[in-house]
C-alpha cells in the first residue's frame, strides 16, 4: 500500500528525530531532506541564499521548518542551532551538506588564488567544523546523535572541479575520521564521498558526464537520490562510525 502524499513511509525509522540538513534548498540536500521526512523525521531545511526555494521545500514536507544561515559565519551557525532547539527541542542528526566550489582547471595554478582557497575552505571546512561544534552538545544530549558529512570523490582521488575544492573535501573526509574517534560512543560521525552528481551545479558539465558514462561500471552519473539513500543508510546503521563511503558507480575501479 502506498502512503498518502506527505505521510511518513511504513519505515518510519526516524520518527521523533530532528534532522538538520544544511544547503538543502536543492540537489543532494533537498533529496536528503525528502528522504528523512519520508522516514518520519522532522526536518530543518537550510540555505545561505536560496531563501524562497528553502522555504518552499520546508512547506512541502510534514513538520519541517526552514532556517536561513551561512555556515561560513560562526555567529550564524550558533543562531541556526539555537533556532532548531527553540523550534523542536532537540537535534538528533546533522547532515553537513552545504558547500561551494570554483571550476578551475588543475593546471591553472594562478587562477586558484588565495582568495579562492579561503572562500572554499570557509564554507566547506570551517563551516562544517563550526556548525558541528555548535551542534555536538545537543547531539550528545539526544542519546542517538550523529553527523553525516558530505565529502567528495575529489577528496580521495586527484580529480574535482578545482584543486582548492578537492583539498577542502580531503579535509572534510579526514575531519570525519578524527571526529568519529573523538566523539564516540555518544555521537557517530560518517561521510559520503560522491563522484559526479546530476545537480544544478553540474548541469553544464557535459564532457565530465560523458567521461563518467563511458568509464564507470554503472555507466551513469549519480542522482541526488542515490547519495541521499546512502546518507540515510549511514544514519540507520547504529554500529558504523568513521566511514567515508564513496558513491561513484564504480568509477574508482577504473
Amino acid at each position: 500500500m502506498t502512503p498518502a502524499s506527505g505521510s511518513p513511509s511504513p519505515d518510519a525509522r526516524f520518527g521523533g528525530h530532528v534532522v538538520l540538513v544544511t544547503g538543502s534548498s536543492s540537489g543532494i540536500g533537498a533529496a536528503t531532506a525528502h528522504q528523512f521526512a519520508a522516514a518520519g523525521a522532522t526536518v530543518v531545511v537550510n540555505s545561505a541564499t536560496s531563501v524562497d526555494a528553502g522555504q518552499a521545500l520546508a512547506a512541502e514536507l510534514p513538520h519541517a521548518t526552514y532556517v536561513q544561515a551561512d555556515v561560513s559565519d560562526e555567529a550564524a551557525c550558533g543562531r541556526m542551532i539555537d533556532e532548531v532547539i527553540a523550534a523542536h527541542g532537540r537535534l538528533d542528526v546533522l547532515v553537513n551538506n552545504a558547500g561551494t566550489t570554483a571550476v578551475i582547471p588543475h593546471g591553472d595554478l594562478e587562477a586558484a588564488t588565495p582568495d579562492v582557497w579561503r572562500r572554499i575552505f570557509d564554507v566547506n571546512v570551517i563551516g562544517t567544523w563550526q556548525l558541528t561544534v555548535a551542534a555536538v552538545p545537543h547531539l550528545r544530549a539526544s542519546g542517538r546523535g550523529q553527523i553525516v558529512n558530505v565529502s567528495s570523490l575529489a577528496g580521495t582521488r586527484p580529480v574535482g572541479s578545482s584543486i582548492p575544492y578537492a583539498c577542502s573535501k580531503a579535509a572534510v573526509s579526514h575531519m570525519t575520521h578524527l571526529l568519529a574517534n573523538t566523539l564516540g560512543p555518544d555521537v557517530r560521525v560518517n561521510a559520503v564521498a560522491p563522484g559526479l552528481v546530476d545537480t544544478p551545479w553540474t548541469e553544464d558539465w557535459t564532457a565530465v558526464r560523458e567521461f563518467v558514462r563511458a568509464q564507470a561500471p554503472m555507466q551513469r552519473s549519480a542522482t541526488p537520490e542515490d547519495v541521499a539513500e546512502i546518507i540515510l543508510a549511514l544514519a540507520r546503521s547504529t554500529f558504523v562510525t568513521g566511514e567515508v563511503v564513496v558513491i561513484d558507480g564504480g568509477l574508482n575501479l577504473r
